[in-house]
């Protein structure tokens, strides 16, 4: 299913949802930007979001000015926080029964460290707590949203399940990370070619999923294809 226009009539008063993120910063943990549109997207459907992360080290720390490796120590939660502004709990803490849905952004911090897409592409493990709650959320059919690189994380976890990471066509410049795809089939996974603008929505898994900085394109069409999927998310939370 394929889903290309933003709709801002989803009444979600009452729909709680839990945020994971995975640090703060594109190279080395979650993505500012997505996890922006993501809790921007959240409010305006008047959902409430709760921001979670592993109580965990970093794989480890980029400096994001020169693209290079710091000799430094950076944990998880501490850096997530400042995302959420301070309000964060630790994802062990996460109770899925109290919650109507998940979401995780992107950024190199989900293939860092909630998994280790980034070192073992298909053969990436998943950090053990972020497998547990996924796995709760699905198996109480709660809907689960990713974007970015995050959705190789349900390709793992959740067998035969439909995501998109935009293209599937390596090589170009726009599509720098197409190769994912590839990746995602070789977990037992169905990849869906989308484009940015858009969200695939696996009714019968409930997983939705968005290209976002999977393309090199304008922020505000990583930001509305964000609006996309956190929209089918809170249709399914009903």
């Amino acid at each position: 299913m394929y889903v290309a226009r933003f709709s801002s009539s989803v009444r979600t008063m009452s729909t709680k949802v839990a945020v994971v993120l995975s640090g703060c910063g594109v190279y080395d943990g979650a993505e500012v930007h997505e996890s922006s549109a993501v809790l921007t997207h959240l409010s305006r459907h008047n959902a409430q979001a709760a921001c979670f992360a592993p109580d965990k080290d970093q794989m480890h720390v980029v400096d994001h000015t020169a693209g290079s490796e710091m000799s430094e120590t950076r944990n998880v939660l501490k850096e997530s926080a400042r995302i959420a502004r301070g309000k964060i709990s630790d994802l062990a803490e996460l109770p899925a029964e109290d919650f109507d849905a998940l979401i995780l952004p992107g950024g190199f911090g989900a293939a860092k460290n909630l998994s280790t897409f980034a070192t073992q592409g298909a053969d990436m493990t998943v950090d053990p707590t972020v497998s547990e709650k996924i796995k709760a959320f699905h198996a109480a059919g709660k809907p689960i949203g990713l974007c970015c690189i995050a959705p190789v994380i349900a390709a793992k976890l959740i067998p035969g399940v439909e995501v998109t990471v935009g293209s599937d066509v390596e090589g170009t410049e726009t599509w720098p990370y197409a190769g994912t795809a590839g990746a995602i089939a070789a977990m037992g996974a169905k990849h869906v070619v989308t484009d940015v603008s858009q969200a695939h929505v696996d009714s019968s898994n409930k997983v939705v999923t968005t290209a976002a900085y999977m393309c090199e394109t304008d922020v505000h069409k990583i930001h509305d294809g964000i609006g996309v999927m956190v929209s089918e998310v809170l249709k399914l939370a009903k």
